[in-house]
């Protein structure tokens, strides 16, 4: 019996720390991805006055009318799908929907051009990457300035998972160049392969006096795709604490979002501020808040490759 389970005990390690071996897992609400809030939003005439259908991921319903949409039924998402009003016109996006693959509803992220023709005659372009994540979008969206500015991300979250699960797929086309079309000029083609990513990060965030939110870095886990995935169950985005610059398999991408690449959140009085990431906390840590995105994109805004295609499912939380 002793030579046995002398045997038996490194076996037990190995398969404890392959790949891919089973966790608890924690759901994020709505993260199964089988319910869809739509709405109608009505183009002003000046743009063709087209009525879109645009989705969110909320509990199942359908309004009419132009009008902000926040958070239903306690869902943590937002997506990259806008009511937009600039200067009184409307414009309304859609590059998040659901799709069957495989006989499993998914969220289908794509990035795709948005075609606007001005009074019949005038034609503008814009790169739009299709992107879900945790937290909201403030409608109505009144310009193209500070895109991260419109969005609060994040949400409070205290635990310490070790990954990130998905069951997802990539298409990618087969192409090394970039489109850069903000509507305002001629469209760029920038050299470069576009790539969808998922990510999770974990933050300790705190406020000063003058309501300025500012943030340590808990956990990392940042995976970007250049290649077309087949569909996948059971990804796992593992979650790294602690400082990770070191570490070999540590990429630029990954590290801390402060200036111009902070992301936005609501302080305690309701005001969207930059979230400033001062620094990398202890790898003991205990997080506040969590983020987590999916995009089409990894680029800056307005740029990307039409077609990039990201399906993700069954987000969760791994323990």
């Amino acid at each position: 019996m002793q030579t046995q389970l002398k045997y038996l005990l490194p076996l037990l390690i190995v398969l404890a720390t392959l790949p891919g071996h089973a966790l608890r897992l924690e759901p994020i609400k709505y993260g199964d991805m089988q319910n869809w809030y739509s709405r109608d939003i009505k183009e002003s005439s000046i743009i063709g006055g087209a009525t879109k259908t645009i989705y969110e991921i909320a509990p199942a319903g359908h309004t009419t009318g132009n009008k902000p949409y926040r958070n239903l039924g306690g869902s943590p998402w937002a997506t990259s799908n806008v009511y937009a009003k600039v200067s009184g016109v409307v414009k309304s996006s859609c590059a998040v929907q659901p799709a069957m693959v495989n006989g499993q509803k998914m969220a289908k992220v794509q990035a795709k051009m948005e075609h606007v023709k001005a009074l019949g005659i005038i034609n503008l372009d814009v790169m739009v990457a299709g992107t879900i994540f945790l937290g909201e979008i403030v409608e109505p969206i009144t310009s193209t300035k500070t895109p991260f500015g419109k969005m609060s991300m994040g949400m409070p979250y205290t635990k310490r998972p070790v990954a990130l699960v998905y069951d997802y797929k990539v298409d990618m086309p087969n192409t090394n160049t970039r489109i850069k079309a903000t509507g305002l000029g001629s469209k760029k083609t920038l050299k470069g392969r576009d790539q969808a990513e998922v990510y999770v990060l974990l933050q300790k965030r705190w406020e000063d006096k003058d309501g300025n939110l500012h943030a340590l870095r808990v956990g990392t886990g940042r995976e970007r795709y250049s290649k077309s995935v087949a569909y996948t169950k059971g990804h796992q985005l593992k979650i790294h604490y602690g400082d990770i610059t070191k570490q070999p398999f540590y990429k630029s991408y990954m590290g801390l979002l402060n200036g111009e690449k902070a992301y936005y959140a609501k302080n305690s009085k309701g005001k969207l501020v930059p979230v400033q990431e001062e620094g990398w906390a202890p790898a003991d840590a205990v997080p506040t808040h969590v983020l987590v995105m999916a995009s089409s994109s990894c680029g800056e805004p307005y740029v990307g490759t039409e077609g990039v295609t990201l399906y993700i499912d069954n987000i969760a939380f791994g323990f």
